[in-house]
């Protein structure tokens, strides 16, 4: 029975307007970055003002600061992420296949680390940074991001092993291969939808992270691109154009990054979701 038209427009309708809510932001960023000066508001409603221009982005691609800054969190995500990933596989692989004294208690301590915001974390994780003298250097800044993105990433990665067959590791095993190379070669090609999922949320979770970076990051030089944006602002005036067009170069690494792998996010979002 097909729908009736009315309901069919209404539906539409709600639609758009929820996408015209999600985008108004966006828009008005993007109007920010190429209004001349330092203008916030206009009195003017056209997002594309008359006098528009590019000039705060040329300024900010002649920065040599903020190529510095993006360097910086390059490293940084690129860190975490393989870092991240590789941890959580193995991680992940053990909880899924071996049963082992604590195996439980390990599971619901992972899950429970999820029930704390991360800022919760920052004083104690501080601290032990700051024990280990790691403080102003991108190894304390990586510890901090992979030891609270892993318990995720760990528990993700066992549910995607929790689908895979044990036959197929078996099949593997009586052909010759040991418990690594059957690792390697078997269930880590299968995962894969799953790997690109923890890679993925790794990448996010320390390239946009802005209040641990500012706490244990104080040399300028070292700084990442959202600490970095902050110095755009001041207590007496702020650096609109500059800091809307900072704001949307740090975004686009993101959505490529997000496009890149965006055929892997349906079947690995409900892959590891259901246990045969």
């Amino acid at each position: 029975m097909r729908e009736p038209l009315p309901i069919t427009v209404l539906r539409h309708a709600v639609l758009l307007l929820f996408v015209a809510i999600a985008m108004w932001p966006v828009m008005d960023v993007i109007s920010i970055s190429i209004r001349p000066g330092n203008r916030l508001r206009t009195t003017e409603l056209e997002l594309v003002p008359y006098d528009a221009t590019l000039d705060s982005y040329r300024r900010l691609l002649a920065d040599a600061t903020f190529w510095r800054w993006l360097g910086n969190s390059m490293l940084v995500a690129g860190a975490v992420t393989i870092t991240g990933v590789t941890l959580a596989s193995i991680g992940g692989y053990a909880f899924s296949r071996f049963r082992f004294v604590g195996r439980q208690a390990m599971m619901i301590s992972i899950l429970t680390t999820q029930m704390f915001p991360a800022t919760m974390l920052l004083l104690p994780l501080y601290l032990m940074i700051a024990r280990l003298g790691l403080i102003n250097t991108y190894a304390g800044l990586c510890v901090f991001y992979v030891s609270t993105a892993l318990p995720f990433c760990v528990w993700q990665m066992k549910g995607f092993y929790d689908t895979i067959p044990h036959s197929l590791e078996e099949a593997a095993r009586i052909d010759g291969c040991s418990q690594w190379v059957a690792f390697r070669r078997v269930i880590l090609p299968l995962a894969s939808p799953g790997l690109v999922i923890t890679a993925l949320f790794s990448f996010m979770s320390a390239w946009s992270e802005y209040i641990v970076a500012a706490q244990i990051l104080q040399d300028r030089d070292m700084f990442t691109l959202p600490v970095g944006l902050k110095s755009f602002q001041s207590s007496l005036s702020t650096q609109w154009g500059l800091y809307a067009a900072a704001s949307l170069l740090v975004s686009l690494p993101v959505v490529v990054v997000f496009i890149l792998l965006s055929r892997y996010l349906v079947s690995g979002l409900t892959l590891g979701s259901v246990k045969e």
